[in-house]
């Protein structure tokens, strides 16, 4: 009897369960509507005025970095350090900009920034080496020991300096392959820069018989023609060595480091034929030997 009471119970309850689950879905969801119409009706006015406030900063905060930008083009400053004066700029009046609309919309901004300086602190003991890059990269922006298109060699590596970044630098060779430098690697080691030119040391022997001065002077007059020196240093040409079986000249070309390969192989056509043309010999390496016979005992 008792058993059939329960059943019964249960066949009546069962139905009356999801229409009571969906009343209290009802009742949450229309506590949250209330809660944002209230919010809306009473901040409503404050959040169209951080909404404005925060795209009309962000437009004058653009103004203001074009403005950055070009008085420094203007006073001839170099580009990257240019660049970073101007997105620098930027970067901090859009958070000047956001801080006022937070405060408009009366949300306190001190627990964001104790977190951003707890996850800052983390990040930044996690994140050592990338760091350091960031800091040489400011150091390079702001001392320049070098500016964009000079020619470096760190490290082992030259280039010509295409673009200076704040994590790395990079440089670009003859063949056109861009080289990554992180600038921690940069700053704080010896660094060769030879603005827009390279170094071309060329030599080529003549044989004893002919005359090095007039030999160097009809040099000077080829590499004059074929117009392949910069605009930093003069052409040096002179004798370098008396060797065993030749008497070399040294020739040393500042030309632009974006065809300094090219300058080369051009340089050392035009000197061989010049010397064909003025019967200059052109030596190999050449050995006397001398057999000497030991008498023998018969003899």
């Amino acid at each position: 009897m008792a058993e059939e009471t329960t059943n019964t119970a249960q066949q009546v309850l069962e139905p009356l369960l999801p229409t009571a689950l969906l009343k209290d879905e009802i009742d949450h969801v229309t506590t949250i509507y209330n809660i944002a119409i209230d919010y809306l009706t009473q901040y409503s006015f404050q959040i169209i005025g951080a909404i404005i406030i925060f795209f009309i900063g962000f437009y004058v905060s653009g103004k203001i970095a074009g403005f950055v930008y070009r008085l420094c083009t203007k006073h001839n400053m170099d580009i990257t350090l240019s660049q970073f004066l101007s997105s620098t700029t930027k970067m901090i009046l859009v958070i000047l900009i956001t801080i006022v609309a937070l405060g408009k919309l009366g949300i306190s901004i001190t627990p964001f920034i104790a977190t951003i300086g707890a996850l800052s602190l983390g990040a930044g003991l996690a994140l050592q080496g990338l760091l350091s890059n960031y800091v040489a990269g400011f150091n390079i922006i702001m001392i320049r020991p070098f500016v964009v298109g000079d020619t470096i060699k760190v490290q082992g590596v030259k280039g010509v300096v295409k673009e200076v970044l704040l994590a790395y630098t990079i440089l670009v060779d003859e063949d056109g392959v861009s080289i990554m430098i992180p600038n921690k690697h940069i700053v704080g080691e010896v660094l060769h820069n030879s603005k827009n030119d390279s170094l071309l040391e060329l030599s080529v022997g003549i044989s004893y018989e002919n005359n090095p001065i007039e030999v160097i002077t009809l040099l000077t007059d080829v590499i004059e023609k074929i117009d392949i020196t910069g605009q930093q240093k003069e052409t040096l040409i002179g004798i370098d060595e008396f060797a065993d079986s030749s008497i070399n000249i040294a020739i040393r070309i500042w030309t632009p480091t974006e065809h300094i390969y090219a300058a080369k192989y051009k340089a050392y056509q035009a000197i061989y034929l010049a010397l064909e043309e003025a019967n200059i010999t052109i030596p190999f390496p050449q050995r006397d030997v001398h057999l000497i016979q030991t008498p023998t005992l018969e003899s």
